[in-house]
C-alpha cells in the first residue's frame, strides 16, 4: 500500500495512516470472497467517510495538526482505489464470479436456435379401451 509523503501528499497523522491501512487489509479480504469489484466499493465508502470526517475537522480547526496532510492522504487513496475498481471493469473477472447470467443467455439462444420437430404420426388410438385384447 505504501502511502509515502511527497508533494501531492504530505505525511498525514498515525491515526489516519492506520485507519487507511485498515482499510486496504479489509478491502483486500473482501476481494478473497466476493471479488474485487464488491472489495473495492466497501473500500470506497470508508474512505469517503474518513475523508468527510477529516474535512470536518479540518474546518474546525484550521490547516494546522496535520488535518490538511490527512485530507490529502484520504483523497490519495480514495483515487488509487477508484483507479483498481475501474481496472476490474476493463479485466478479467474474478475467479469466483458468478457466471450464472452468461450460461442463462447462452442457453435461451441454444433454445432458441434449436430445430423443431413436427409432431409425430401416432397412428389411430381408440377411446376407453385397453390394448390388452
Amino acid at each position: 500500500m505504501g502511502i509515502i509523503p511527497t508533494p501531492e501528499v504530505p505525511a498525514a497523522t498515525d491515526e489516519v495512516l492506520d485507519r487507511i491501512a485498515s482499510i486496504e487489509l479489509h478491502r483486500r479480504a473482501i476481494e478473497k470472497d466476493a471479488g474485487l469489484a464488491a472489495a473495492c466499493s466497501s473500500a470506497l465508502r470508508k474512505l469517503h467517510e474518513l475523508l468527510e470526517h477529516e474535512q470536518e475537522i479540518l474546518q474546525l480547526h484550521g490547516a494546522g495538526a496535520g488535518h490538511q496532510a490527512n485530507v490529502g492522504a484520504a483523497m490519495a487513496e480514495v483515487e488509487r482505489v477508484k483507479k483498481l475498481a475501474v481496472a476490474t471493469v476493463q479485466g478479467p473477472p474474478h475467479k469466483n464470479a458468478d457466471h450464472a447470467g452468461l450460461r442463462q443467455e447462452s442457453r435461451q439462444k441454444s433454445w432458441q436456435n434449436a430445430p423443431r420437430n413436427p409432431p409425430r404420426n401416432k397412428g389411430r388410438r381408440t377411446m376407453g379401451r385397453t390394448s390388452g385384447r
